[in-house]
């Protein structure tokens, strides 16, 4: 199902995420994206905290980053994280990262819902396509 959910949040580049050189420290960008897609999860009413407690991982299986232009310490940055897939055990994320307006980092992940107990793929759990389906473009 293709889905169309998006929600932005906003938060300032830390200090100890920079490197030695000023630049906002490359491997945090992964950060960003988790913590826009935990927020984005949690807008649409899943908490991933839930979802363990019910023996259900979300493991990452694959992630793309694209840097456009750096950003340093103190900028303040929006995470725009969009759902755009669920299929079959996958969800997908697609995510924007601006600052001042302009895109400096877009990337995509994708991860699978799995049981806990033997880490093997399951169904995307129909609460929540039923919440994702009036974000859909197939219904």
């Amino acid at each position: 199902m293709k889905v169309n959910f998006t929600h932005e949040i906003t938060l300032r580049v830390r200090y100890s995420e920079t490197d030695q050189m000023g630049y906002c420290y490359y491997g945090r960008y992964a950060d960003y994206f988790e913590v826009g897609r935990v927020e984005t999860m949690r807008k649409l009413g899943i908490s991933y905290k839930k979802l363990e407690d019910e023996g259900i991982m979300l493991p990452v299986t694959e992630l793309s980053i694209q840097y456009h232009r750096p950003v340093y310490y103190d900028n303040e940055l929006a995470i725009r994280t969009t759902i755009t897939e669920l299929s079959g055990a996958r969800i997908t994320f697609e995510y924007a990262i601006t600052h001042e307006g302009k895109t400096t980092t877009t990337g995509k992940t994708t991860l699978v819902f799995v049981n806990s107990q033997g880490m093997k793929p399951i169904a995307v759990p129909e609460k929540i396509s039923e919440l994702l389906r009036p974000h859909s473009k197939e219904i």
